[in-house]
This record gives structure tokens, sequence and C-alpha cells, in this order.
């Protein structure tokens, strides 16, 4: 009971819930001591990267799209980079400004979705968002108005949203028309009362007070908040060119885990949401600083759980960013073009890109037009230690806690992550150095 230190406790949950992907949380307290402490990932490993090889150079994004329905956008447009940059291919300004539409829509409907879909729930005290639309269905069809426009971004830019099927090396093979542009810019525009009520939502709901001083790696750009290509930087200091990416992300085994654990200076860090908004909090839209004051969320938190206000911030600047690239599409006109052909058919390169849920890199050697090598690091694999990291920290100071509300903490700890488990478990070991 409350107020009673618990010197015996066992939580085993299978499989956790509201999370992409099975995996389970173990944590044993032996007379007071901490004995295990694993968030276990027991999916099979998939193979992408056995999968990729022999492809032509031009299937890498569509095949490696396949990796997640959620971030569909995010490893497609991570594999283009990679094999473009292998091929020296330069997209056009329109092209770039075409990808950055795009991205906004995949960030703002993987945010929204677990902000509203996945974590709510917790915090209004009911176990799905079903009994959610019960209790307060203007919250729910609320999330569904946005979620929806952020599809149809996707689907104006990518002729569809999940494993987007416009983009392709070099360019585009469709373009969206002034008419679809016209109502975009409509529709984003109507959903602002949506994007206002979301933050004082939130303004009203308490999160768990937990912080563990860890390390933050996310890409930087000193000219905008930075979602495509840019460089690795970390908290703890230092920077690294994108292709020096295994110096900032050594993976390793863990016997507990079909997925990798990763570190870099410490033994764990933690990349996505709030470790973007710690890095690159001035590149933030205006608005998306006004909402973050709103929040009380400030750069150099160390609270997970607050990775998913990160994620609201976020919400507001990608709308903000989204509203920008329709309004330049609309004024430049869009034109039809060919894509870039490559200047060569053989080289290595690595894309990089901030995926809803952290860093995404995509490393790709190329001989004859054909993959020979390739590599993705995740970002739930990077982020798996550092999870594991503060559930060790956390479960010390919850001891005078019931063993359900011990574990409804550690699961929330795990969901505000927002940890995509079947990306994580993408292979066990990659051939080429």
């Amino acid at each position: 009971m409350a107020g009673t230190i618990t010197n015996n406790v066992q939580i085993d949950v299978h499989y956790l819930t509201r999370v992409e992907g099975h995996g389970n949380i173990i944590v044993n307290v032996n007379n007071g001591v901490l004995e295990q402490c694993d968030l276990q990932i027991i999916e099979a490993p998939r193979y992408f990267e056995a999968m990729l090889r022999g492809q032509p150079y031009a299937q890498a994004p569509r095949l490696s799209s396949r990796i997640c329905g959620i971030c569909a956008v995010a490893h497609s447009t991570t594999a283009m980079r990679g094999v473009e940059k292998a091929l020296d291919i330069q997209p056009s300004q329109q092209t770039n400004l075409l990808r950055k539409l795009g991205y906004m829509g995949e960030m703002l409907d993987s945010h929204i979705l677990h902000i509203y879909m996945l974590v709510a729930p917790d915090l209004f005290g009911v176990g799905s968002v079903l009994p959610l639309a019960q209790s307060s269905p203007e919250i729910v069809t609320r999330a569904l108005r946005m979620k929806k426009l952020a599809g149809d971004i996707c689907a104006v830019v990518y002729g569809r949203h999940t494993h987007p099927i416009a983009m392709t090396v070099g360019g585009f093979t469709h373009f969206p028309t002034v008419m679809e542009l016209d109502a975009l810019m409509n529709d984003l525009e109507a959903m602002r009362p949506d994007i206002d009520a979301s933050v004082e939502l939130f303004q009203s709901l308490t999160l768990p007070d937990f912080e563990r001083e860890t390390e933050f790696i996310a890409l930087h750009k000193d000219d905008e908040y930075c979602l495509i290509d840019g460089e690795i930087v970390s908290s703890d200091g230092g920077a690294w060119p994108v292709e020096q990416y295994k110096q900032a992300t050594y993976e390793y085994l863990v016997s507990h885990s079909t997925a990798k654990h990763a570190r870099n200076q410490r033994q764990s860090y933690m990349v996505g949401a709030l470790a973007r908004f710690n890095l690159n909090y001035n590149q933030l839209h205006p608005r998306a600083k006004a909402a973050a004051t709103a929040l009380n969320l400030s750069p150099g938190c160390a609270n997970p759980y607050l990775n998913t206000v990160a994620q609201l911030v976020e919400t507001v600047h990608c709308y903000q960013e989204a509203i920008e690239y329709t309004r330049q599409l609309l004024e430049k006109g869009v034109n039809s073009e060919e894509p870039v052909k490559p200047g060569r058919y053989s080289g290595a390169g690595v894309g990089a890109c901030e995926a809803p849920r952290g860093t995404l890199y995509h490393h790709y050697v190329i001989n004859n037009g054909y993959v020979a090598e390739a590599n993705c690091i995740i970002p739930t694999g990077q982020n798996l230690a550092n999870i594991e990291a503060d559930m060790r920290a956390l479960v010390p100071g919850l001891l005078n806690r019931a063993p359900d509300e011990i574990t409804k903490s550690l699961e929330m700890l795990v969901r505000a992550y927002d940890p995509c488990i079947s990306c994580s478990t993408h292979m066990l070991e990659v051939k080429f150095v």
C-alpha cells in the first residue's frame, strides 16, 4: 500500500499495450534490491538490410518504407538521401520543398496519434482511446480531424501516406495541382483552433515528475529546425557529419532483446522530440516556442515523460511549417520535372533524417546501380538502453506504492518514448564495415 516500503516486487507485463510492436517489462525487486529491470524486445529480427541487397537502387526507398507503416515517409526519405549521396544526385529546389511539406504531414500524423491515442488515455484514467471516445468524444474527434488532415498532406505530395509512391530517387513522378494546394491551405488554416485546443488541453493535464540526467542526440542545422540532413550533435558536446554516424551510435547486443542497444559518450542516450527540442530550441517557430512556454517546457528538460509535451510543441511547429511550405509552392508554382539522373552508378552514401521517434540513418553501398550493402540505425533501438536506465532510476522511488501503480508508471515511461518496436528489430548483424 502507498506509504509502506515494498521490499519484494515482481512486475511482469506481457505485452505492453498502446505501443507499436511487442515488448515486455520485467522488474524484480528482492529484499529491497533491484535485481532485474528489463524492457524485453521479443519480436523476430526482420533483416531488411538483407532484403535490400541486390536490388536496383531505385527500389531501396520503396522497400525500406515497408519497415514501418507509421513512419514510412521517414524511412523512404532517409533511404533516398543515402542513395542520392551515393550516386551524386542533387535534387531540385522544388523537390526539396515538396519533401519538406510531405514530411510535415507525417510528423503531424505520428505525433497526434501518440499524443491523443496512446498517451492521453493514461492521463484521463482509462485503458484505451475507446472509453476515452465515450467519456470525452470532443477530444477524440479533434484528434481524428487533425490526423485526417495530416494524412491529406501526405496524399497530396506523395500520392498516399503509407508507403509513398510519388517520391522517387532524384525527384517526383507526380505533382500536386494548384487546386489541391489551395484546398490544403484552406484546410490548414481551419486546423488552427484544433492546434490551440491541443495546447490548452495539455496545460490542464499532469504528467509524472521524474528526471534523470542523460545525453541527448539529434540532427542540427543553424538555419532551420532540422528534420532532413544536417549534422549529428550531442548535449554532452561533440558534432559529427552524418557519414560518421557509427561514432555517434555505437550499437551492441543484449541477451534480452532482439533489437540492438546503443551508446555514445555515456552508457545510453535519448533521441526523439525531447532531444530535438533541447538541442534545436532556437530554431523552433515562434508559435511553437510560445506553446512550450505555455506548457512549462524549457530547454534542458530531463524528464522523459515530457517527450510527449515536446511532441506537442513540434506539432505546433510542423503545422506552421506546413502552412509556410504550402504558401511557397503556391507562390512559386509547381512544375512537372523529370527526376535528376545519377552522376555515377557506384558509390556509398549515408542519409539521415529525424523520424518522429528520433534520428534515423540509412547507409548504402551501390555497385553498378544495385545495392551491395545496406545498414539502418533505428531511433527506438537507440532509445532502448536509455529507457532501461530510466526504469532503473525510477523503480527505487516507487517502492512505497502498490504494484499496480508501479506497473502503470513503468508502462507510461516506456510509452512516453513512443517506441516503434517492430522498426527496432531490423537485423542482428551488419556485414560491411
